[in-house]
């Protein structure tokens, strides 16, 4: 039963602070976190509908892109010294886009640093109405690097690597979408939080931890969980995703020596739900993972620009009508760009100094396809977003909400645009979603040529990065996952 959002503020019972978890009982469901531990444990490959596990092939493919353009952001080179400066080098796992190899927890840190460095990764959506759509998670950040990590440490399949990255995930993902609404509201990360349970996840399973190990894992990640939305536009926003993969390594790593952790985190009085978020709805959780997946329902968006995902709709409805009416920036008076009242509450930079705080920057976003018809990753840099042009056209371009937009509910990203030129013309448009959503998705093939993309941008060999196309695509049949992890390394 759905739990509302007055519900989830509101819902304590008195003297036991506890959460009302249902409408009909008062109580959380019995054993949520045994029941989550279940699933990880007792998955199989067969288990993962065939579409599941090619939309999770795109994801794969398009992370490993991003590590690769993250590798040479001013994030990577940090992280990477930073992990080099330990002296904690050897020959575990790789280092994407680099000649470094690093102990499990540091490469899966170093990774998911760099997957999100760029804020271009994939972003789960939400279903609920109370939620805002395309902001609960990036499920392929935190989880993939430590997938990718292991496995190669262990010279496993790419069967072995699919099933614990699929497990994570759908754990990552239907906890995020269970949360109350609170929990991002006023400011957690869920990629930094919901993050570090998906990583936890995909971690236990591949180490083999049996159910009361992956209970423990599953209790560790919850001491570890952490994130907040204030560090949105800085380098510690993706420092969030790759802490939540190297804690997920690190919480399977002590439940397999024996370190013992509380076996309800998720559901209990003073566990993660009603410490983090206030209480959580069992609907959205309980008997939920793999039923359906969320790659299939209500999907996961693969993103077209390196920006926050809310500026998507809006940029890919900008770029329509700049090709449909052939505008240019010279004739451009005003832009009034309308939203929901959640999504200025992200996108909040709005006179950006830098290429991070442009991620973060409806008004940059608008102002780099009006002049110079696209927004990819040369295009957020500290150089493009203080050209005097830019600037100007920042300066011109209002974003705030607009009711028609605020109406159209919180599970839809609607955008409104009103394009006023010089001579006196007005020209119009709206989208609910931007290019790569499930409504609008990408082919491998559309992921592929962002990939080359990400590979160019990081300079690396255009053989290696077709070569890592093809082993994705067949990744199921690898039955040593290092074949795609040496294309990854110098």
């Amino acid at each position: 039963m759905k739990v509302s959002r007055r519900s989830f503020a509101h819902a304590v019972t008195a003297g036991a602070g506890m959460s009302c978890f249902t409408a009909s009982s008062q109580t959380p469901p019995a054993g949520l976190t045994h029941e989550v531990a279940a699933f990880i444990v007792n998955t199989a490959f067969r288990d993962v509908p065939a579409d599941v596990m090619e939309l999770g092939k795109k994801s794969i493919l398009d992370g490993i892109g991003l590590a690769l353009s993250g590798s040479v952001a001013e994030s990577g080179r940090l992280s990477q010294a930073y992990v080099k400066s330990l002296g904690a080098m050897n020959s575990e796992a790789t280092i994407i886009g680099s000649a470094m190899k690093a102990p499990v927890r540091f490469a899966a840190f170093v990774n998911g640093i760099g997957i999100h460095a760029d804020d271009y990764d994939d972003t789960q959506l939400a279903v609920a109405k109370d939620r805002v759509y395309g902001l609960l998670t990036h499920p392929t950040a935190p989880t993939l690097p430590v997938a990718l990590a292991i496995a190669e440490s262990r010279a496993m399949s790419g069967k072995d690597l699919l099933i614990a990255y699929h497990v994570g995930v759908e754990v990552e993902t239907k906890i995020a979408e269970a949360i109350a609404p609170r929990h991002y509201d006023q400011g957690f990360h869920s990629t930094g939080t919901c993050g570090t349970f998906g990583a936890a996840a995909t971690a236990a399973r591949l180490r083999g931890l049996d159910i009361t190990r992956t209970l423990y894992a599953l209790g560790i990640a919850g001491g570890e969980a952490a994130g907040l939305r204030e560090n949105f536009g800085t380098m510690t926003k993706p420092f969030h995703a790759g802490r939540a993969a190297e804690s997920g390594v690190v919480a399977a790593d002590m439940a397999a020596l024996g370190w013992t952790a509380a076996d309800k985190i998720l559901e209990a009085p003073r566990g993660f739900f009603q410490a983090a978020g206030g209480g959580f709805d069992p609907g959205a959780i309980a008997h939920k993972l793999g039923n359906p997946w969320t790659f299939r329902t209500p999907g996961v968006s693969i993103k077209p620009f390196p920006s926050g995902s809310l500026t998507h709709p809006g940029m890919t409805e900008m770029l329509r009508l700049i090709r449909e009416s052939k505008i240019k920036a010279e004739d451009v008076e005003r832009v009034d760009v309308g939203t929901n009242r959640n999504m200025p509450n992200a996108l909040i930079h709005h006179r950006p100094k830098d290429g991070l705080q442009a991620k973060f920057s409806m008004e940059f976003c608008m102002a780099a396809l009006l002049l110079y018809g696209k927004a990819g990753l040369n295009e957020f840099t500290d150089e493009v977003v203080n050209r005097p042009a830019a600037q100007s056209m920042i300066g011109r371009i209002h974003f705030g909400v607009n009711p028609l937009a605020e109406a159209a509910g919180y599970n839809k990203m609607t955008t409104i645009i009103d394009i006023r030129l010089r001579e006196g013309r007005t020209i119009s448009g709206s989208a609910d979603f931007g290019k790569g959503s499930p409504s609008n998705p990408m082919s491998y093939d559309d992921v592929a040529a962002k990939f080359l993309d990400c590979a160019a941008f990081a300079k690396w060999p255009r053989d290696k990065a077709k070569a890592i196309i093809e082993g994705v695509r067949k990744l199921e049949g690898a039955a040593d996952v290092r074949a795609l992890t040496a294309l990854c390394a110098v």
